[in-house]
């Protein structure tokens, strides 16, 4: 059995030290993978707080790497709900207001879900988009426990083959469920736990209210 990815727990003072260092990293994370020449950066994003986290700080970090850099960067959603882009709920409907309005980032550069298709149709064609067929790299769901029940979803395989895995957690009610995560050795662990890059790096950044219950080491940061 393979080691398990070296894991970094960041955590910070407020979400806005969290989202600042968070779009630092992104930053940083393009510039080496795009220093090889022809090489893309490929960042899959998920929604909720995060939307507006990077929404905020990332257009700024990036700006000095210029359009001919972001050019090379291609985005795709981890989870997606399989809504309307002009949903509420939309992930991607939500970066294209927030984020990419902010971005000299094309359409052509963002892979998206079709919500007109049933989820196990949507979930085939969101693969093949991803131009990976040899196993199942999407999965769809029709029962997730927060709604709209229905989503899109990247598996294990391609979250354990990223170069670096960042999950971001802020507040005080996720602090029970990272101590879950990150302590506990359940005998049937939640997904989260489950991801462990074979090569890459896992880094978890949280804000002091999500960190409170743990007890394991972590990097105390403050960048203001």
């Amino acid at each position: 059995m393979a080691a398990p990815a070296p894991r970094l727990i960041s955590v910070f003072s407020s979400p806005q030290e969290l989202g600042a260092s968070l779009a630092q990293l992104v930053v940083q994370q393009a510039a080496c993978c795009l220093a090889d020449a022809g090489a893309r950066f490929t960042l899959g994003l998920s929604g909720g707080s995060l939307v507006s986290m990077l929404a905020r700080e990332l257009p700024a970090a990036a700006a000095p790497a210029g359009p001919a850099s972001l050019a090379r960067w291609t985005l795709g959603f981890c989870d997606e709900r399989l809504v309307p882009f002009e949903h509420a709920e939309s992930t991607y409907g939500l970066y294209r207001t927030h984020l990419l309005s902010k971005l000299p980032i094309f359409d052509s550069q963002v892979i998206t879900i079709n919500p007109a298709l049933p989820v196990e149709e949507a979930a085939e064609d969101y693969a093949k988009k991803l131009r990976q067929e040899r196993e199942k790299i999407v999965a769809p769901i029709s029962d997730s426990p927060k709604p709209p029940p229905q989503r899109v979803t990247l598996t294990l395989p391609v979250l354990n083959a990223a170069r670096t895995v960042i999950f971001v957690a802020t507040g005080e009610g996720k602090a029970a469920i990272l101590k879950r995560i990150l302590e506990d050795k359940e005998e049937n662990p939640l997904p989260a736990a489950l991801v462990q890059p074979s090569t890459g790096k896992l880094c978890w950044f949280l804000d002091e209210a999500a960190a409170r219950l743990l007890t394991v080491p972590f990097e105390k940061h403050s960048t203001l």
